[in-house]
């Protein structure tokens, strides 16, 4: 089991890595960060993508889809954000994985398999 740490490093050492965050989407909490140095402020995108996945369990919450969400991408012109929700093992707190990748040096379908690698590595 891997701690956040070395889970935000695996996520670092992707390809076309910008920055990563674990974030509490209950609380908008970060529980740690990496990168996003001179890109980006880490902290503030996990923060205002918190509503971005209320937003989107809320959409679920009215249409009355009883599914749950893997993950959400948005496409910039320059960068991938990847939002993979998972569940704390220990806690049962509602959690997401923020990663922010370099459009043009990133393989998205192989990034996406990684994050569901170290998701299941993870312990918070």
């Amino acid at each position: 089991m891997a701690n956040i740490e070395t889970a935000l490093k695996e996520c670092m050492g992707l390809e076309g890595a910008i920055g990563v965050a674990l974030v509490d989407y209950t609380s908008g909490l970060t529980l740690g960060y990496l990168g996003g140095d001179g890109v980006m402020d880490m902290t503030v995108a996990a923060a205002a993508n918190t509503d971005v996945v209320r937003a989107k369990i809320r959409a679920l919450e009215l249409l009355g889809l009883r599914d749950g969400i893997e993950d959400i991408l948005i496409t910039l012109d320059s960068q991938y954000h990847l939002i993979r929700l998972l569940r704390s093992r220990t806690t049962g707190d509602a959690l997401f994985l923020y990663l922010a990748l370099n459009k043009s040096r990133a393989n998205l379908g192989l990034a996406r398999h990684q994050l569901r690698k170290i998701e299941a590595d993870l312990d918070v």
